[in-house]
């Protein structure tokens, strides 16, 4: 008689009680992001619970960190971090887009469950996205929020089309890198502003087609070069005069674009429409993002990797500048 094989039903993954995080008690220097054991938190009907394999460090971190973004209803201990990516270990009652074991990015801004800074978190689904292909785990951690954000300017916000010149200010960060990729996808000539010599090589590695600084003395007349037909379009992640010394380039009809928390924000201009956004997380947003992760077959360079327990060091690492790319707290290893 042939044999049958069965299969072994999957083992459920066994949750602690309790699990390690970084977090503050009161707001302030890096310093008071301090390591915290912390009860796991439970997924409720519409949420899964993600072992968190890498989180995102942004500069909005540091400024909720030091009361900045203080919105009067954080509860302490406050465990930091908006988004990241991990394998999920546990679903509500009410889910059914997910499986356990799925690895997948997540991102949520003032999770009432704590953040990301943890070795674990609950997410509600919409703001959840299985990884896309040619990822790992610590760059999906490193490029949820900032690929929601770079997409979404690109595409959504400016409409980038094929032939136009488009500027990204303050390019070699972690949103820029990104939104040079995604706009070389639309055929686009992508001109990006940044800082010294491997700022300047990363960009033209990642398709660039001009890189200058925009705080050099020659600044315009270096653009000028670059865009003698003048610009479309402009993503600005770095704001202040040298951003508007630039954008006197564009050309009537053009679009200017800005996450919000960019300081200070591109001023009015007459014939030019400048529109502020923040980076949506749904389900819609996360199908876009993934087309353009697959179709840029993007790259997600990263600054820097700290282990949980360093998570001030990195604090003080974003707050010092001149990163290249993302800083990134890695919780465990990716099996």
């Amino acid at each position: 008689m042939p044999t049958t094989t069965i299969a072994a039903p999957r083992r459920q993954p066994t949750i602690p009680a309790t699990m390690k995080t970084a977090a503050i008690d009161r707001f302030g220097p890096p310093e008071v992001l301090t390591p915290h054991v912390l009860p796991v938190p439970k997924a409720g009907p519409h949420e899964v619970l993600i072992a968190v394999h890498a989180a995102g460090v942004g500069i909005w971190d540091a400024k909720i960190r030091n009361g900045t973004w203080a919105t009067g209803r954080e509860r302490f201990p406050l465990v930091l971090g908006t988004d990241g990516a991990g394998v999920i270990v546990a679903r509500g009652a009410r889910v059914r887009r997910f499986r356990v074991d799925d690895r997948v990015w997540a991102y949520e801004y003032s999770n009432p469950k704590g953040g990301f800074y943890a070795e674990y978190v609950a997410v509600n689904t919409e703001h959840v996205a299985t990884v896309p292909r040619g990822l790992d785990l610590l760059e999906a951690g490193a490029a949820a929020v900032t690929g929601l954000t770079a997409q979404q300017g690109i595409d959504d916000h400016l409409s980038v089309a094929e032939g136009e010149t488009v500027l990204i200010s303050g390019a070699s960060a972690a949103v820029g890198t990104l939104a040079v990729q995604f706009a070389k996808r639309r055929r686009a000539r992508v001109i990006g502003t940044a800082t010294g010599a491997d700022a300047t090589a990363l960009l033209r590695d990642l398709g660039a087609d001009g890189v200058f600084d925009a705080r050099s003395d020659d600044a315009v007349e270096r653009l000028r070069e670059l865009a003698p037909g003048g610009l479309e379009a402009a993503l600005a992640l770095a704001g202040g005069p040298a951003l508007e010394r630039c954008l006197d380039l564009m050309n009537t009809g053009g679009r200017v674009a800005y996450p919000n928390g960019v300081e200070p924000e591109p001023q009015p201009r007459k014939g030019i429409r400048i529109v502020g956004y923040d980076g949506i997380a749904d389900r819609t947003e996360w199908a876009a993002l993934e087309r353009a992760v697959e179709e840029a077959r993007l790259r997600v360079p990263i600054g820097g990797v700290y282990p949980l327990e360093q998570a001030a060091m990195a604090h003080a690492r974003v707050e010092r500048g001149h990163v290249l790319g993302r800083i990134v707290l890695r919780t465990r290893e990716e099996s």
